[in-house]
């Protein structure tokens, strides 16, 4: 038996086959962006105001820009750790430091000199200032 015999390769159709026009190659023209108009701080603002000045427009709960008021939150407040920043779980009952974790109650609060607590407090916000 004898090895088939190599066809010779027209390199002309192989070239008219990569040149040509593809179905999968995008338009050249659709892959610009549309453009779009950016408005700068100061003309945002006085377009609001002459909405604003237009009061047939304008419901008593249409919130706009200068007249946004929103509920409170019904998500509880995070706490974070006085020492570490950390998310804080737990909180001294002695001196209302928050802490991460025991490691730090028991190495740093516990071992605590008086009065840096209240200026831990105090960086926080929650020290308490007797007279």
């Amino acid at each position: 038996m004898s090895a088939p015999e190599k066809q010779p390769v027209d390199l002309y159709k192989l070239s008219e086959i990569a040149e040509g026009p593809h179905s999968f190659k995008q338009n050249p023209n659709r892959l610009r962006p549309p453009a779009r108009r950016y408005k700068p701080a100061r003309q945002v603002i006085g377009d609001e105001q002459k909405y604003l000045q237009t009061k047939e427009n304008i419901k008593f709960d249409t919130p706009t820009w200068f007249s946004v008021a929103a509920p409170p939150s019904l998500v509880p407040q995070k706490h974070y750790c006085d020492i570490t920043g950390l998310r804080g779980k737990y909180k001294n009952p002695a001196n209302s430091l928050r802490f991460h974790n025991v490691e730090i109650y028991q190495e740093i609060i516990k071992n605590m000199p008086p009065g840096v607590d209240q200026e831990y407090l105090e960086l926080r916000g929650a020290n308490v200032i007797l007279k």
